[in-house]
């Protein structure tokens, strides 16, 4: 496998507010929610360090903390939408058959014909499942992470085969038998 060029991966955003004190949600992208802080000092986009207190996980995974110097809800409030990032080379080296998600940006996209389709351009998650973003000379297209529309990653190739409904007519057979 060729080494991955980004050295920060990001292991979550600040999706919201809880209280009036201060505390942030933040929708977690580990593996584990609870293991947020447990690859080294957090990281924001721009460098600034995070260090984060009293840290909960929450419904659907979601972490609960407080964070040095925020004492209010207003500060709270502008850190909606911060990503926080941490030194890839603390996280764990992914198992033979496994990647980092932030790995597939880059990546050559077939289709599962081999017809050259573009190139992941970033991978997206709106809550219900991973979705890659597929830029090629055809424009963009959105395609569900799945094992179905998904087929295979093969790393080592730097390549993504993919096979979503659009490209098999799976899309006409949703029609309702009255045409509508």
């Amino acid at each position: 496998m060729t080494e991955p060029t980004e050295p920060r991966l990001c292991v979550g955003v600040v999706v919201g507010v809880h209280g009036v004190r201060g505390q942030i949600r933040i929708k977690s992208f580990t593996a584990d929610p609870g293991d947020l802080t447990n690859y080294g000092p957090l990281e924001t986009a721009t460098g600034q360090r995070w260090r984060l207190k009293g840290v909960s996980v929450g419904v659907k995974g979601v972490v609960t903390a407080a964070i040095d110097g925020v004492t209010d809800r207003n500060q709270a409030e502008a850190m909606k939408g911060v990503k926080l990032f941490v030194q890839r080379d603390a996280l764990p080296p992914p198992a033979s058959d496994e990647f980092y998600v932030a790995d597939l940006i880059g990546l050559r996209v077939v289709a599962v014909d081999g017809a050259e389709v573009g190139v992941v351009t970033a991978v997206f998650d709106f809550g219900a499942g991973d979705i890659i973003e597929v830029s090629g000379e055809s424009g963009q297209i959105l395609v569900p992470f799945t094992l179905r529309a998904v087929p295979m990653v093969d790393m080592a190739a730097r390549c993504v085969t993919i096979d979503p409904p659009e490209m098999t007519g799976d899309a006409e057979e949703e029609k309702t038998t009255d045409g509508q």
